[in-house]
C-alpha cells in the first residue's frame, strides 16, 4: 500500500508562510529545521514551526490542492489555519 501524501503550511521566523507536499511530515519539517534538503525558501528562514497539515489521496491530488493553497490570500491562508487549530 503507498504511503498517504500530505499537504503543509510551515510559519517561519519572518512570520512568512511556505507550502509545500511531503509522504512524512515529521521528517519534512526536521529537513526543513536542521537539514540541506530543506527547501531553499526555509533555510534562511528558521525556525519553521508545521501550522497546517492536510492528507491527500494521492500525490496528484496534494500537489493540486497545493497550488490552490499557495494561490490563496493571506487572509485565506489564516482562516484555514484556524479552521484547523478549530479541528474544521
Amino acid at each position: 500500500m503507498a504511503s498517504p501524501w500530505y499537504v503543509y503550511m510551515v510559519r517561519c521566523r519572518d512570520q512568512s508562510l511556505y507550502t509545500g507536499i511531503t509522504t512524512d511530515p515529521d521528517q519534512r519539517l526536521k529537513s526543513h529545521n536542521h537539514g540541506p534538503t530543506g527547501a531553499r525558501y526555509t533555510r534562511s528562514r528558521r525556525p519553521v514551526t508545521l501550522v497546517y497539515l492536510e492528507e491527500a489521496a494521492s500525490r496528484s491530488a496534494a500537489g493540486k490542492r497545493e497550488y490552490a493553497i499557495k494561490k490563496m490570500s493571506p487572509a485565506q491562508k489564516a482562516a484555514l489555519i484556524a479552521r484547523a487549530d478549530r479541528g474544521g
